[in-house]
């Protein structure tokens, strides 16, 4: 008799909201991972109000998991500061990049991201306006840089109506839905 065993990949979900209190969506969809056993969460805003990033601990983290999840809104055309602040602390020469930064290569980032705006102001390549892509790109170019392998970001545009319009609960569903597709045989 043959037994297959399902194991679920360790997942790090990372919470950059500056005021999540004030959140519906970015807070439904932390709050959807809480529950979930092989998935860890953290607010970066809660842990390091200061701006303080404990380099070590956070590079623990990582180093834990096999899978890491940014969730944030999208400001301003860009991810929160404190976002910025993790990444300049944590992935140092020769943890994450350089001759011996390795500790990183071939697990997926993943971005789950927000926008206030609906997506026309993400798509029409004929004006100013850019595509989420585009606003990722930082992001997609740190995680070539350290080989983590890069995945399509998760976006709820329109954040804004989302609660009114009835798109929160499905794309906390599809948030869920991707937390449990990473599990082997």
């Amino acid at each position: 008799m043959i037994s297959l065993e399902i194991i679920m990949k360790n997942i790090l979900v990372i919470l950059t909201h500056p005021s999540i209190e004030t959140s519906t969506i970015n807070a439904a969809l932390f709050n959807s991972a809480l529950s979930i056993s092989h998935v860890t969460t953290v607010d970066l805003y809660k842990e390091y109000s200061d701006f303080k990033i404990d380099t070590v601990k956070e590079q623990q983290r990582l180093l834990a998991h096999d899978v890491i999840i940014f969730v944030f809104p999208t400001y301003w055309y860009s991810t929160p500061a404190l976002l910025k602040e993790w990444q300049d602390s944590v992935l140092e020469y020769g943890f994450a990049y350089g001759s011996t930064g390795d500790k990183l290569h071939g697990k997926p980032l993943i971005c789950v991201t927000s926008t206030g705006s609906d997506i026309t102001s993400y798509r029409n390549k004929d004006t100013n306006e850019l595509m989420i892509r585009d606003l990722l790109l930082p992001i997609e170019r740190m995680a070539e840089d350290t080989g983590l392998n890069f995945v399509e970001p998760l976006v709820l545009y329109g954040a804004r109506t989302a609660v009114e319009e009835n798109r929160l609960q499905p794309h906390v569903d599809e948030f869920v839905r991707l937390l449990n597709s990473y599990k082997c045989i």
